[in-house]
């Protein structure tokens, strides 16, 4: 029997919008081992990332009960769970979301920077992790000088410069061409074999192969799984 990394038991999900009430995430129950990597699917406003907003420590459900490696993130207090995202944690968004004025390797950097170690090692372990994104030759340029693909890679760098056992993923490939989008789907399946846990929200169902297992989202409710 695998570890669970993940565990969600009767997760919902309410908002109020103009005076209405809007279930986001329906009765959700999933476990997700420590080294599965798991693609979310649905359209848009199905939920998915509304559910990866949950797991990211971000957005406490309405009821049910949320578990990342036996730790009920939502009975941690705010400082714990910022310390938990930290330690936990790696996010990669379709945007990138990198500082126009530092350099791939200072992007990197940033998560390290309230961990108590010096500025070589965190300057060591930026450039070893950007080696491993195939990025080494490139540590010095700033992101505009950088193709789409490339900043993807120093986003996803800088999501496991800290090693943490889970990264959650949204629409990583959204804004890259077809070429590009198989090559960071090929680094995130490398990733899943060296052993980390993935949940990756997606909207192209040709990037669910490089997934070990496939979740589909619809109107808030979990349909049934298919392998990947």
């Amino acid at each position: 029997m695998s570890e669970i990394m993940i565990s969600l038991k009767n997760i919902t999900k309410t908002y109020q919008s103009m005076g209405d009430k809007v279930q986001a995430i329906r009765s959700v129950s999933l476990d997700v081992a420590k080294g599965e990597s798991v693609s979310v699917m649905g359209h848009s406003g199905s939920g998915k990332s509304t559910l990866l907003s949950i797991l990211g420590a971000l957005t406490p459900p309405s009821s049910g009960v949320v578990e990342i490696d036996g730790i009920d993130i939502y009975k941690l207090t705010q400082e714990q769970r910022t310390d938990f995202r930290r330690e936990y944690l790696g996010f990669v968004f379709q945007q990138f979301q990198l500082i126009p004025y530092l350099t791939a390797q200072e992007n990197v950097m940033l998560p390290l920077t309230t961990t108590k170690r010096s500025n070589k090692e965190k300057r060591d372990m930026a450039a070893e992790v950007l080696a491993r994104v195939g990025l080494e030759n490139k540590m010095k340029r700033l992101p505009n000088q950088l193709s789409g693909g490339e900043q993807e890679r120093v986003a996803i760098a800088r999501a496991i410069v800290n090693e943490p056992p889970l990264i959650l993923a949204d629409e990583p490939t959204g804004s890259l061409d077809t070429k590009t989008g198989d090559e960071i789907m090929e680094l995130f399946q490398k990733l899943g074999e060296e052993g980390l846990t993935i949940l990756m929200v997606t909207h192209n169902p040709e990037y669910t192969r490089y997934m070990k297992r496939t979740i589909t989202m619809k109107d808030g409710l979990l349909l049934p799984e298919t392998e990947g």
